[in-house]
């Protein structure tokens, strides 16, 4: 037995650890298959909100318009506004932030109002660091809003080759 049989012996038990093991691999691929419909049906509409969500960020065309939308929002409250500076553009993955210092000054509902005005625009921006400070010498006076108002828009294609190529290249020099 141990001459002629051993080595079948041997041979049958490894195909059937693989038997169980290719069993549980069919069992996982099963489960999967059968989720197939929904998990598509997931991606479809992971599809459809980012599609949504990238036509809330503006090309580049479209961001000066943005800005005069924001500038109105502060005039149509009655804000006057002592700075509006747009700050240099920080690049990301896919898309570009754009930072604007602004300060204004006018009253609470007011400044309130802006707030509320800037979240129903049409694009995505924020308010950032965010500050709202009273007159010391004269109680009457209007409060001022200090913040950072942050757009974003989505990078053109050839602005995300560059930054790869960019990326690639400074990863390059590191090694």
């Amino acid at each position: 037995w141990y001459l002629f049989c051993r080595e079948q012996q041997d041979a049958l038990e490894a195909k059937q650890a693989e038997e169980v093991k290719l069993r549980d691999t069919y069992l996982e691929k099963k489960k999967l298959a059968v989720n197939l419909d929904l998990y598509k049906q997931q991606l479809n509409e992971i599809d459809s909100s980012f599609g949504a969500l990238l036509k809330q960020l503006p090309n580049k065309a479209q961001v000066a318009a943005l800005l005069v939308e924001i500038s109105q929002s502060g005039l149509g409250r009655g804000l006057q506004s002592e700075l509006f500076q747009p700050g240099q553009e920080v690049v990301q993955d896919f898309y570009a932030e754009l930072p604007i210092t602004i300060k204004l000054n006018g009253s609470y509902h007011d400044l309130g109002a802006f707030a509320g005005d800037v979240a129903k625009l049409s694009r995505i921006v924020t308010l950032n660091n965010l500050a709202i400070s009273a007159n010391k010498q004269s109680p009457d006076a209007p409060l001022t809003m200090d913040a950072v108002v942050k757009t974003f828009r989505y990078l053109e294609e050839e602005e995300i080759a560059a930054k790869r190529r960019a990326d690639k290249a400074a990863g390059g020099g590191k090694k």
